[in-house]
């Protein structure tokens, strides 16, 4: 078999490619067996069936077409190993199809072109002495004071109070009914499921349930009953309620508010580990002083990653920018399952490829950065020694405890993630970074694009408030603090170097989840070690 290779753009290979007489013939055959085992024609026996019959039945051209699909497979597999091409992913047919199942005859030669993605050839234009500019992220002064507050807040105790009207921090005690009301002033009021509760508790806060719902009850007084009309919104979740119009019968039972524990060292024992407040205190500053430096730390590393981009000259082929399409979407949906939001409903055959698609330049600068890491670290000959990955693997397990992981994944994952910390290590060695005040390389355009996220967060959590008000009345529950490590085997992207995988094989996620019902007797210890937890989440968001 006859292979004259041509090097195109987007880093593919071209392939012309000559059957012989012998192959096309073997082919055709093949073909006509299996069609005679197969066919079921009338009047002949499976596998009896004459020659003839058969191509009448089914047609020349067809059997044609048939064996020559079969045929161009087997020898494009053949030209990739002959030649030793380090082929990426399917390959694409440059000549025409139907031309050559009219030029095909059995017995005869017959040449066709086709192309396969490789791997991409790097260059790396400069990668030293590098002058960048990096944000400097300093704690905040008044954050431990912020989380001490929300500390006391969730392991506030609940007081009865009377005398006064329900207001806007507090927790109440209600028996609700809803009924959907038409514009037809003859029909019957209609109850929904979920519509009803007795001594069902409510925080008076903004945001809870549906819009006028908290409005309505701030200002009742207890053994009061009113009528709130609230209309369901439009988009409401639920598809047989949104936009109708609803009365809720609401009678207020009891008004209690929060009384704050003492921040001294009784809190700090009942919250946290420490003995003393200013044990406390403390930890807490040095915590946030190592964020800090973890955060000033990442924007030194994202600086000279971004300045590498601007330095590699590379053409990506198609198969690389699919693949990383598809893991950062598969990403995106494993993020939002874990919210607890249905991805069935956000990623369809209509939005897939539109998402997959506004992901295409994140997708190319995610590879161009990794060949470039790559890049270096064949120049440089950086490496992870074995001793270096067991270890942090071991650390890992331990943390991990019980959990169901993949050791083996594990170990890749970890290598892949030393290699590239040494790297990027290495370069920055290597530059000047200069430290500026937070804020100070924010561009338009980045203020934009987080206006976007901060809608889009804030159109899901409206969505995730009003999905429902079946609310079955609130009991003690104990907070969970959990941390579920997502394996991403089957959507991590193609490894793009020999000396670097593609980071980020596998997606991790750390969900903190905590339910607050503040009991009206003192909590036990464990659950305000519980609601500490969420303090701690709620702020580091």
């Amino acid at each position: 078999m006859k292979v004259t290779q041509e090097k195109l753009p987007a880093s593919q290979i071209g392939l012309e490619i000559e059957i012989t007489p012998e192959m096309s013939q073997k082919a055709y055959e093949q073909v006509i067996q299996k069609f005679t085992r197969t066919a079921n024609i009338p009047g002949f026996r499976k596998g009896k069936v004459p020659r003839q019959v058969l191509v009448q039945r089914f047609g020349s051209m067809q059997l044609k077409a048939t064996a020559l699909e079969e045929l161009i497979d087997e020898t494009l597999k053949q030209a990739i190993e002959q030649e030793k091409i380090d082929a990426l992913g399917n390959f694409q047919l440059r000549s025409s199809f139907e031309e050559l199942v009219s030029q095909f005859a059995p017995g005869s030669a017959l040449t066709f072109s086709a192309s396969v993605d490789v791997q991409p050839e790097v260059t790396l234009q400069q990668y030293t002495d590098f002058q960048l500019q990096a944000e400097e992220i300093k704690p905040d002064a008044e954050r431990v004071e912020k989380v001490l507050q929300q500390y006391q807040e969730q392991t506030a105790t609940l007081i009865p109070v009377e005398g006064r009207a329900a207001q806007f921090g507090d927790t109440t005690v209600i028996d609700y009914k809803g009924v959907l009301v038409s514009d037809d002033p003859d029909a019957e009021p209609e109850p929904f499921p979920g519509g009803e509760a007795e001594d069902f508790q409510v925080e008076l806060a903004e945001g809870k349930f549906i819009e006028g719902f908290i409005d309505g009850i701030v200002g009742m007084n207890p053994g009061e009953t009113k009528d709130l009309p609230i209309p369901f919104p439009a988009d409401y979740t639920q598809e047989t309620l949104a936009g109708r119009d609803a009365i809720f019968t609401i009678t207020l039972k009891e008004i209690k508010e929060k009384e704050l524990p003492a921040l001294d060292d009784d809190f700090a024992q009942e919250v946290s580990e420490f003995k003393t407040l200013a044990e406390l205190r403390s930890s807490l500053e040095a915590r946030y002083v190592e964020e800090a430096d973890e955060k000033t730390k990442a924007n030194k590393e994202q600086a000279i990653l971004d300045e590498l981009l601007k330095h590699i000259e590379v053409e990506l082929p198609e198969t690389l920018i699919e693949r990383e399409m598809t893991y950062l979407l598969n990403q995106t949906a494993m993020q939002l399952q874990n919210q607890g939001i249905d991805v069935k409903r956000l990623f369809n055959q209509d939005t897939i490829p539109m998402l997959k698609e506004r992901s295409r330049p994140e997708a190319i600068d995610r590879i161009k950065r990794t060949l470039a890491l790559g890049e270096v670290a064949k120049r440089e000959s950086i490496k992870v020694e074995p001793n270096e990955v067991k270890a942090k693997v071991t650390e890992l397990m331990a943390e991990l405890g019980d959990r169901d992981i993949d050791p083996d994944r594990l170990q890749a994952v970890v290598t892949e993630d030393l290699l590239k910390e040494k790297i990027v290590d290495w370069l920055l060695e290597r530059s000047t970074v200069e430290l500026v005040p937070e804020g100070t390389l924010a561009k338009p355009e980045d203020n934009a694009e987080a206006d976007d996220i901060e809608a889009n967060e804030a159109e899901v959590t409206e969505t995730a408030a009003n999905s429902t008000i079946d609310v079955t009345p609130v009991v003690d529950t104990e907070a969970s603090n959990t941390t579920d490590v997502v394996d991403a085997t089957e959507t991590e992207p193609v490894a793009l170097d020999a000396a670097l995988p593609s980071t980020q094989a596998v997606g991790a996620s750390d969900e903190t989840s905590a339910t607050d019902n503040t009991t009206d007797t003192e909590k036990p210890k464990k659950a305000r070690k519980a609601a500490k937890a969420k303090a701690e989440s709620s702020d580091s968001e």
